[in-house]
C-alpha cells in the first residue's frame, strides 16, 4: 500500500495520505516529496488538494515513536536529515506554483495541523475531528518557520491560546476566525467542496510561483537562517554528553 497516492480529477490533483495516522517519518516525508514532484510533472493539473483516506484521521503530525527511538540512540543525524526533509514537505505546500487545498477529514494534530497551515487553503469536516497543538504537553518545539506560516492563516490570539494550552478546536471555531474556508457536514463533502473549490483555478504557475516567492521570503528566509540552529547536530553538545537542541525537548 502506498503511503501516499494521488488521483487525478480533471485539472486536480487529489494528493492522498494514505498511511492511517499518516505519522510524519523519514519514510513519510519521502513519499510526499516524490507525489507532490508527480504531481507537478503533469502541466494539466491547477490546484492540489490534500486529504486523507482515513475515517478518523487527517494526520497526527510527528512519529513519536520514530523519534523516541532515534534518540534513545543517540542517532541524532537522523533526525537532524528528517527535519530538513520534513521542512521540504511544508515548503512544497506552501511554495507549489498551483494553489494547494487542505481538505480535513479527520484529526489534525501538532505537525497535522502545520501541514494544513502550510497549504495556502482549508476546508474541514464539522462532525468529527479537532485542529490541536499538543506540542506543550509533548516536549515539543515549534520550528521558527512554521510560526511564521501559522501566523498567517489564524488571528494571532488564537494561535497563542492553542499553543500554550494544546487546545482542541472544531471546524465551527475555525470557521469562525477565517483558518478554513467552510465547515463542512461530512468528511465526503468535505473533499468535494475542496476540489470543487480548487477547479475554480486556471492560473499561471509561473506568476503565482514569483507571488509566493515575494509575499512568503520571509518564511522561507527563517527556513534557510533560522531554523538550522535547532536542526543541526551540535558536535560540540554531543561530546559534552548532551543531546542536541532540535525541536524536543524533555518534559519536566
Amino acid at each position: 500500500m502506498a503511503i501516499v497516492k494521488w488521483e487525478k480529477d480533471g485539472t486536480v490533483a487529489k494528493m492522498i495520505m494514505n498511511n492511517g495516522e499518516n505519522r510524519h517519518n523519514p519514510e513519510w516525508a519521502e513519499a510526499m516529496l516524490s507525489t507532490y514532484s508527480d504531481i507537478i510533472a503533469d502541466p494539466e493539473i491547477k490546484a492540489i488538494v490534500l486529504t486523507s483516506s482515513d475515517p478518523k484521521n487527517f494526520c497526527l503530525g510527528v512519529d513519536v515513536e520514530w523519534m523516541m527511538k532515534a534518540q534513545k540512540k543517540k542517532d541524532y543525524q537522523s533526525i537532524s536529515d528528517w527535519l530538513y526533509r520534513q521542512s521540504e514537505v511544508f515548503a512544497s505546500m506552501l511554495m507549489a506554483p498551483v494553489p494547494t487545498i487542505a481538505a480535513i477529514t479527520g484529526h489534525a494534530f501538532g505537525n497535522g495541523a502545520m501541514l494544513a497551515g502550510a497549504c495556502d487553503f482549508r476546508f474541514m469536516r464539522s462532525d468529527r475531528g479537532y485542529f490541536c497543538f499538543p506540542e506543550v504537553d509533548l516536549g515539543i518545539q515549534f520550528a521558527p518557520s512554521m510560526i511564521e506560516w501559522m501566523k498567517r492563516i489564524m488571528p494571532y490570539h488564537l494561535f497563542v491560546r492553542m499553543k500554550w494550552s494544546g487546545e482542541r478546536i472544531t471546524a465551527a471555531e475555525l470557521e469562525k476566525h477565517n483558518v478554513i474556508i467552510k465547515a463542512c457536514d461530512n468528511a465526503e463533502q468535505t473533499v468535494e467542496e475542496a476540489v470543487a473549490f480548487a477547479r475554480t483555478f486556471n492560473k499561471s504557475r509561473t506568476t503565482l510561483a514569483e507571488m509566493k516567492r515575494r509575499t512568503y521570503k520571509h518564511i522561507i528566509d527563517k527556513m534557510e537562517n533560522e531554523d538550522p540552529a535547532y536542526f543541526d547536530v551540535n558536535p560540540d553538545a554531543e561530546k559534552e554528553g548532551k543531546a542536541p537542541i532540535f525541536m524536543f525537548t524533555p518534559l519536566t
